[in-house]
């Protein structure tokens, strides 16, 4: 694997949109007790679905560690799913891993970000974390793409969205926080960007979705449906402490353009819950010191928004919530030429984030003339 000291947009790549040709998806095996109750083996059936889910659209390729490797194999066996030892220390690999970058030469590369645990020791959420700021580089070694580092700069893939023609979504809640990168401005942060996934247009949503442990990360909360059209976790409840934050979203939306000139048309998705862990949920999870604490009386982050985009289908979390049949039947009117399959999410909300969180599509070479 090749590291290479330019930039994407200097040698002709851009990160291409969730919805374009992908020809895999990445996934780690949860384990971590200290994150996942009962010795993780609720998480662990609710991945295994998930797995098997993609795996009906795209081949899935699931990073597990030495001591999880034959019960991993075992529970996904007989689907088009590859288990690859990979060492990590959680199961984030939207966040760990590479982001993906394509020319229209038909290669891809990856971009490796730091990672520091959502905050390093500012609010992160365990240490250490050495090994998951290895996962992007092992995929990539393991995919022989060539690698940027961007050694120093802080960034998590479900911080960002694009659309693929140049503009890229995100909330100052995460990518402002000192917790990141504390001696970089806005402006530096936006040319960081820039050079890395070759956009052209940050739109700047103020927060995140409530109690969101990852400092509001944007793919909890507002994505792009296609360009010029995204979808906004949405409540009416003025006493919802979501309330405000969807309002602001909204008006940054209305006012904003894309890198194409247009408009946003803003389509909305109701928040489920509100959602709590139980108090067994909680005293199923190991308690360790520095590790993010389980507790009945937070509210839980819980969007339908978190989903996954597949070739010829949508993958989304539900909740057991009387509007889950109002999301899927949104995501039906949204994606009309994809199948959307909605699968149980609790298990891993539990743990700090849902389906797009817990995977990472790899694009498809695509050849341009």
């Amino acid at each position: 694997m090749q590291t290479l000291a330019s930039t994407p947009r200097a040698d002709g790549f851009r990160m291409p949109a969730e919805w374009e040709a992908h020809s895999q998806t990445w996934m780690i095996w949860p384990e971590r007790p200290d994150n996942w109750r009962l010795g993780a083996k609720p998480a662990q059936a609710a991945f295994a679905a998930v797995a098997r889910a993609i795996a009906r659209f795209e081949p899935v390729t699931v990073g597990v560690s030495a001591g999880q490797y034959e019960n991993a194999c075992a529970r996904l066996a007989g689907a088009d799913i590859r288990v690859l030892e990979l060492s990590s220390d959680d199961a984030w690999v939207r966040d760990t891993g590479p982001t993906f970058v394509v020319d229209d030469a038909g290669e891809v590369r990856g971009v490796d970000w730091t990672f520091n645990a959502w905050g390093g020791f500012d609010g992160g959420l365990y240490a250490p974390w050495n090994r998951d700021d290895q996962v992007a580089r092992k995929i990539l070694g393991i995919e022989r793409c060539a690698r940027y580092r961007t050694e120093g700069f802080v960034l998590e893939g479900g911080a960002i969205h694009v659309d693929g023609e140049g503009t890229l979504l995100t909330t100052e809640e995460c990518l402002l926080d000192p917790n990141r990168n504390p001696h970089r401005s806005r402006w530096e942060i936006e040319a960081m960007l820039a050079e890395h996934l070759a956009v052209e247009r940050v739109i700047w949503l103020p927060q995140g979705l409530y109690n969101d442990e990852t400092d509001g990360h944007v793919d909890n909360f507002c994505c792009f449906v296609r360009p010029g059209e995204v979808l906004l976790a949405w409540t009416d409840d003025p006493q919802s402490p979501n309330h405000g934050r969807c309002r602001a979203a909204l008006e940054a939306l209305e006012k904003a353009r894309d890198a194409r000139g247009r408009t946003l048309t803003v389509q909305r998705m109701p928040i489920p819950g509100p959602l709590y862990a139980s108090d067994e949920e909680c005293a199923g999870v190991d308690l360790v010191a520095g590790s993010q604490m389980r507790d009945p009386q937070i509210r839980l982050a819980g969007s339908y928004v978190n989903f996954l985009i597949v070739n010829g289908g949508i993958v989304a979390p539900a909740f057991d919530d009387p509007r889950d049949g109002e999301a899927e039947a949104i995501l039906r009117r949204l994606f009309p030429e994809r199948e959307v399959l909605m699968l149980p999410g609790r298990e891993i909300l539990l743990g700090g984030g849902n389906i797009h969180c817990i995977t990472q599509q790899q694009p498809a070479a695509q050849r341009r003339r």
